[in-house]
């Protein structure tokens, strides 16, 4: 089975850079899509035409913002959306595929804005996010998927020194609230497989970034220890455009 989670910062925008046929070139079983900023019926109409794939989105109340949406080549025994806090709840951000065997999550953790605005709502986020996926993982285990908006270590980030402590997506509250899911028997399933290697899944539009591969590593697929050894394989995909993110994904015999 081929996971791929991809950030798309738009999915109308994204239509029009080629994203059917990408999609068909990644080839995957499951697609989860991050910010999508559109409702329902926008992501049905801009996803016509990619055949094969169940659609199921959660959107935001505010129009344009935010979003999460999965295809799934397999129908899900069910689809739930949201975490069941009313204060996350209208962003838009969690839906969970119910399969036989796991739950397959994605989403789109809040970034914590500019001069750190809202680094206070993100670390109750992560508090409660993380309950939820200790509720679910005690029914069976879990894949979850997304953006983070975290980049957890050195190594995930271009430039530590100038971001720690300034930059949302890399202070200490975000680090420790990552953490929090590892320390919570889910596997980064990346760096997992390649301890060592540099890769990012973000780049700035600003200065040329993603040509100079100044990015960020805050794009993750994370698995219950009970699934990291049926994981065949974890990847980044740098190479595909369309969006400031790119794909990152694993394969698993499920």
């Amino acid at each position: 089975m081929k996971i791929i989670s991809w950030n798309v910062n738009g999915v109308r925008a994204v239509q029009s850079k080629g994203f059917a046929e990408t999609l068909a070139l990644l080839d995957a079983d499951c697609i989860l899509l991050q910010e999508t900023k559109a409702q329902a019926d926008q992501i049905d109409k801009a996803l016509e035409g990619i055949d094969g794939y169940r659609i199921y989105s959660n959107c935001a109340e505010r129009k344009g913002y935010s979003g999460v949406t999965i295809l799934s080549r397999k129908e899900p025994l069910q689809v739930i959306s949201d975490i069941g806090i009313v204060e996350h709840d209208q962003e838009g951000r969690v839906i969970v595929a119910e399969f036989e065997k796991f739950f397959l999550l994605d989403v789109y953790v809040p970034n914590s804005g500019e001069a750190l605005a809202r680094l206070d709502y993100r670390q109750t986020w992560d508090r409660e996010f993380l309950a939820y996926c200790q509720q679910l993982q005690k029914k069976k285990p879990l894949i979850a998927c997304g953006d983070f908006n975290v980049a957890h270590q050195e190594i995930d980030i271009a430039r530590p020194k100038p971001n720690y402590n300034k930059s949302a997506g890399y202070t200490q509250v975000e680090i420790d609230g990552f953490s929090g899911f590892l320390d919570a028997g889910l596997v980064d399933t990346f760096r997992y497989f390649h301890p060592d290697t540099v890769a990012y899944s973000w780049w700035s539009y600003r200065a040329g970034a993603r040509a100079k591969n100044i990015g960020w590593r805050i794009d993750y697929v994370l698995t219950s220890e009970a699934l990291v050894g049926k994981v065949k394989q974890a990847f980044i995909l740098p190479e595909i455009h369309g969006s400031d993110h790119c794909p990152v994904g694993i394969e698993i015999d499920l």
